[in-house]
C-alpha cells in the first residue's frame, strides 16, 4: 500500500488573477510559481491550510474550467464559520450559487463559483449526527 495524498492541480485562464483569488478569498499561502518561456505559469502551488492546491494556466495541452463551461469537480471547505468564508470569497469576486443555509442534515453550507469556473461547498457543522439520522432526514426531504 502506498501513502497517497491527492493534490488538485486547478488548470485556468489567468493563473496570477487565480492565485490573487485564492489568497484573498482563503488566505491561501502562495509556496511557489513556475513559468514557461512565455511567462504562463506551469506549475504554482497554494496552501490552503494544511492542504496543498496546484494552478497552471490553460495551454494547448489543458484546459480551464471556463473554457469547458465549467467543471464537474466541486470543492468543500469545512470551516468554523461558513458566513464569513463565503462573504470573504464574494468580496473577492466569487459568484454565489446556493447562499449559506441550514441544512436539514447537521450543516450550515452554501456554495460558491470562483471566477475562474470551479465551485466551492462552503460546510460549517453545527449538529453532530449519526449516519442514519443523516439518512433519515435526507429521506424526508422534498
Amino acid at each position: 500500500m502506498y501513502t497517497m495524498i491527492p493534490q488538485p492541480r486547478l488548470v485556468v485562464t489567468g493563473a496570477d488573477d487565480a492565485i490573487d483569488f485564492y489568497r484573498r478569498a482563503f488566505g491561501a499561502e502562495l509556496c511557489n510559481r513556475y513559468t514557461g518561456p512565455d511567462g504562463a505559469v506551469v506549475h504554482a502551488e497554494l496552501w490552503f491550510g494544511q492542504n496543498v492546491v496546484s494552478i497552471k494556466d490553460e495551454d494547448g495541452t489543458d484546459r480551464s474550467a471556463a473554457t469547458l463551461g465549467g467543471s464537474p469537480v466541486m470543492f468543500t471547505l469545512d470551516v468554523d464559520d461558513a458566513h464569513a468564508v463565503s462573504a470573504a470569497m464574494t468580496d473577492a469576486g466569487a459568484q454565489v450559487v446556493f447562499p449559506v443555509h441550514d441544512s436539514s442534515y447537521g450543516l450550515l453550507q452554501g456554495r460558491l463559483r470562483d471566477p475562474f469556473g470551479f465551485e466551492w461547498i462552503v460546510s460549517q457543522t453545527i449538529e453532530e449526527l449519526t449516519e442514519d439520522e443523516t439518512q433519515k432526514r435526507l429521506d424526508h426531504e422534498v
